[in-house]
């Protein structure tokens, strides 16, 4: 390997650290002037070719190995979302270009740098797009870690983390239209012993106008059950809004399950 290949892989990988890791001590924060919100410039997502810098892979940080995937396409998780702020603003980012806290950005262990994501707030429904050029968050409880624009606009500023529902975005063949990758998600009311407790439940969620409504019967290690299931649905808002319905009939505490 010549000098010039040498400097550019060692380069690479620093970057895919961020050089976050070794400011962490620093305090973070929100930005000390006081920043309207509306300013906020929403990015419009286009295909974008692989930045030079930030996607070696494999790449190691605080002794763990990450791979960078080959491309975006279907990725889909669940998870905690973090922020950062003003210590890392005007700093590189693994992609090598400067983190400003003012974009909607984000960092990311394993996506390809750019990709350009949906980012859902799953307790509140809100959802924005952002573009991931940075590697991070290496805290192993935690999937994405957004700039402090981005939490602005998902709320979540004063929190800290949220849970959110990440979507890599892939593009028609033209490269025109953005598409989220849809993942449906079914609304589960419960899981009975009882063959008629599961029907009696599917009955008050038909009076309620609930639906579409699934009872199917399963076997566990512990017997036989019958789950009730609502949907499937696409869209992160309206399993939200079903979860409060059937919280509403005081059928006890719904959960999302995944096909």
């Amino acid at each position: 390997m010549n000098q010039r290949a040498l400097l550019i892989v060692l380069l690479t990988t620093i970057l895919a650290g961020c050089g976050r890791e070794a400011i962490r001590e620093q305090p973070d924060g929100p930005p000390d002037e006081r920043f309207d919100p509306a300013m906020i410039e929403r990015p419009e997502p286009r295909p974008e070719p692989r930045s030079a810098y930030g996607n070696h892979s494999p790449y190691e940080v605080l002794g763990r190995t990450y791979r960078v995937m080959n491309h975006g396409g279907g990725y889909h998780e669940r998870g905690i979302a973090s922020w950062y702020g003003k210590r890392f603003h005007g700093r590189p980012t693994s992609s090598g270009e400067p983190y400003d806290m003012y974009k909607l950005t984000a960092a990311h262990r394993t996506l390809p740098l750019p990709t350009w994501v949906e980012v859902t707030r799953v307790d509140t429904g809100k959802s924005i797009i952002v573009r991931v050029n940075d590697r991070g968050p290496f805290h192993p409880d935690r999937i994405i870690d957004l700039s402090w624009a981005a939490a602005s606009e998902l709320g979540m500023t004063e929190l800290g983390t949220a849970p959110v529902e990440v979507r890599a975005i892939t593009f028609d063949e033209d490269g025109t239209t953005p598409r989220p990758a849809r993942v449906p998600v079914f609304v589960q009311v419960g899981a009975f012993s009882e063959h008629q407790r599961a029907q009696s439940v599917a009955r008050d969620l038909e009076r309620a106008g609930i639906g579409p409504i699934h009872t199917e019967r399963a076997r566990t290690p512990a017997g036989r059950i019958w789950r009730v299931r609502l949907g499937p649905v696409e869209q992160a808002g309206d399993a939200i809004g079903l979860v409060n319905r059937v919280a509403e009939l005081g059928l006890g505490p719904a959960r999302y399950v995944y096909p």
